[in-house]
This record gives structure tokens, sequence and C-alpha cells, in this order.
């Protein structure tokens, strides 16, 4: 699969001269002023909920380890290099009272790439983003002035999994297949699992244990996930967050009718839900495990439209 093809589909069409913004009818339900979104779920009784979910005290990330030639949505890259300051030709630092030497680290990198935070600041419409909030006020290229997600506070709550393969009756999803609230109900009936406001909703697709290693350049250029109709259903249960074992969380290509990453604006803008890319909870589901206590604390970098991450599975 060809990445920058695969991008000219996702976001080459439909392209226009910039115009006014049209009026903002979607007003957060935390206030006019609000900017942390769902992450105002994050209660303590809440968090005490979720770690009652804590049976055989096991953990297991659910974050890939990424590198340079970790597939990324066009034009994104990661380039790491090591260096040893003032040690050229052997030397060491023997200010520091003993022959010390040291690696650093140098890292230019998208942030988008790998397993991901999409902070509320990601993806718009009409030049605006999440509680009305303008692309002029809060775009600025030294970093978001707002939506930043150095802000949000550490997202703990209880984590569900929607077996989406297992009840498709495959274990890898195919490109382009997809699911909505008929699918989401079902699955969620079928496999005994409820959800609730303020739960953090990942789906089971199979596709990064199943396509990662085995074609790259497939599971980075396509995938199965949430149609359209199905993103405005997981707004209506008023989760903390959604997301997928996959790169993008809607399935690519989009079906007929659909709009190419548009459960992003239903999530993000619209209703102020975090969206978890390429959260690897294959292991989790092999261990049979259909809830626990989800963990983040993401990197804080002033200003950032999304993170780097490696959230924790607490069970």
């Amino acid at each position: 699969m060809n990445f920058g093809k695969i991008a000219a589909i996702c976001l080459g069409f439909g392209l226009a001269a910039g115009g006014a913004s049209a009026e903002c009818t979607s007003t957060s339900q935390w206030g006019a002023d609000d900017t942390l979104g769902s992450a105002n779920l994050v209660t303590p009784e809440r968090t005490m909920m979720a770690a009652k979910l804590i049976k055989q005290g096991k953990s297991m990330p659910l974050g890939i380890a990424i590198g340079s030639n970790t597939p990324a949505f066009p034009p994104r890259s990661l380039n790491l290099q090591i260096v040893q300051p003032n040690q050229q030709g052997g030397q060491k630092l023997s200010g520091f009272g003993y022959e010390a030497n040291y690696n650093d680290d140098l890292l230019q990198t998208w942030i988008g790439i790998g397993s991901q935070l999409d902070g509320l600041g990601h993806l718009g419409e009409g030049g605006q983003y999440y509680n009305c909030l303008d692309e002029k006020e809060i775009s600025a290229i030294t970093g978001l002035t707002k939506l930043g997600t150095h802000a949000v506070p550490p997202l703990v709550g209880r984590a569900v999994i929607l077996d989406m393969a297992a009840h498709a009756g495959v274990e890898v999803m195919a490109a382009g297949q997809h699911f909505g609230e008929a699918e989401i109900k079902a699955a969620a009936e079928a496999q005994g699992v409820t959800m609730g406001e303020g739960d953090i909703v990942l789906f089971h697709t199979g596709w990064t244990e199943g396509m990662l290693e085995s074609d790259p350049a497939a599971w980075g250029g396509t995938e199965p996930g949430l149609n359209n109709e199905g993103a405005v259903y997981m707004a209506s249960l008023n989760p903390m967050a959604v997301g997928a074992d996959t790169w993008g969380l809607e399935p690519i290509p989009a079906p007929e009718g659909d709009k190419v990453f548009y459960g992003h604006v239903t999530l993000l803008k619209e209703n102020g839900i975090y969206i978890l890319e390429t959260m690897n909870v294959g292991p989790l589901v092999r261990e049979g495990v259909k809830e626990f206590m989800f963990v983040l604390g993401q990197p804080r970098i002033v200003g950032t439209v999304q993170a780097m991450i490696n959230p924790v599975a607490l069970y």
C-alpha cells in the first residue's frame, strides 16, 4: 500500500478555499469555557470503582513499541539519534569526580505515530474545534493555545473491551469492514459487557496483532473500524474515551456514504470525547479480560495536539 496514495484518498478530495466559519451549535455539556471535555468524568468515585476490577494483581501495557519503521499516516515520520556529548575520541567526563560516560537521545518526530491519545484540538470542521473554539484562536505554530494534551488530567477509569472480531466470526477483521450501533449492541450483549458513562471503550478487531508485523504497509494504509453512525451511538453513551487496536479508529476505505475519519469529528469536536488509537488489547482478549482499570498519564509537552502513550491495564 502506497502511503502517499492513502493520504490522497483520505484528504485530497473535496478541498476548497477557506471561508468564514459556520455558526457553532455544539457547545459543551460542561459549559461554554470548558476545554477538558470528557476528562471531567474522572472522579474519585469512578476511580475507586475501577480499582475494584483488579482481581489478579496483573498489569499489561496497551501501547506498542515504535521506531523509525513504524507505519504512520503521511507525512509523519520518526528519527532517533543517540549521542555522547563531549566524549569524542573516547574522552571521559572527569569533572563528575569519576571517569563518567553517558548516552543521550535526540528525537525528531511527528507525535501521531503508534499508540496515541488524540486531543480535542486534533480534528475539527469548518474552522472550529471542541466547544466552538476557532482555529485562528488556538492553532499557533508553537503549540495549541487551548486544548493541548498537556492539560488533560490522568485518565483513570473502568475500561471495557468489545471483541468485534469475535462478533464478526473472524480472528482479524478485513480492511474496510465496519460496525455501528446494531453490531456494537449485539456484541456487547453476546459477550456480557456493559458500557456506562465515564467508561473507556476499546474495540478489538485483531488488526494490530494480525497485520502489523506480517504486512505493515497494509496495516498502516487500511483498517477496519467504527463507522459514522457507530460514532454517534458511542457519543450518546457519554464515555471518557473510545479507542481500538487500529491506527485510526474508523474504517479505511470508508463505507459508501460515510465521511472519512468523521468519527473523529463526532467524538472530539462535537462531544469532547478522547480517542485512543493502536490500543493493543489482543493479549487481554486471549486472557478472557473484558473489563479492567485503565490508567493513563500522558507526556505533558505544552500545546501538543496528540500524545504518544502507553496506558496500563490493571486487572
